[in-house]
């Protein structure tokens, strides 16, 4: 019957807790003046030419929440809405980008683009805390 003495493989010590909260060591804290979340919007388009026609649309008074819901290719259906984030919870790109914007509404949205791995964003903040 069987050699089963031996408990199976090398299983490497639970590696959890890499690199865990290695953005709080960083200096400049006081960004984004001082707000630790956002409630944040934004159109995500795969291709460059689609976030132009998005821009356009912004451009010529059309509500963020509206061009959302036609050019987003994420949270369309909620008018680009993420909710609230909070730091270190966004793409860092994004995030930057994000947490520097004055707040805004819908309908007179102030709005910034930033390139990341999931394409390209226009982002606007709703509100900060």
């Amino acid at each position: 019957m069987g050699k089963n003495d031996k408990k199976g493989g090398s299983g490497g010590g639970g590696g959890k807790g890499k690199g865990g909260g290695a953005g709080a060591e960083k200096e400049g804290t006081g960004k984004a003046k001082g707000a630790q979340s956002i409630n944040v919007r934004h159109i995500l388009c795969e291709k460059h030419s689609k976030k132009e026609e998005a821009l356009e649309k912004l451009k010529e008074g059309v509500k963020f929440d509206e061009v959302a819901r036609t050019y987003s290719e994420d949270k369309a259906r909620q008018g680009g809405a993420l909710g609230w984030k909070t730091k270190g919870s966004l793409d860092p790109a994004f995030e930057e980008i994000a947490f520097a914007l004055d707040t805004s509404t819908t309908s007179s949205p102030k709005y910034a683009e930033v390139k990341t791995g999931h394409g390209y964003h226009i982002i606007m903040v709703e509100g900060r805390k």
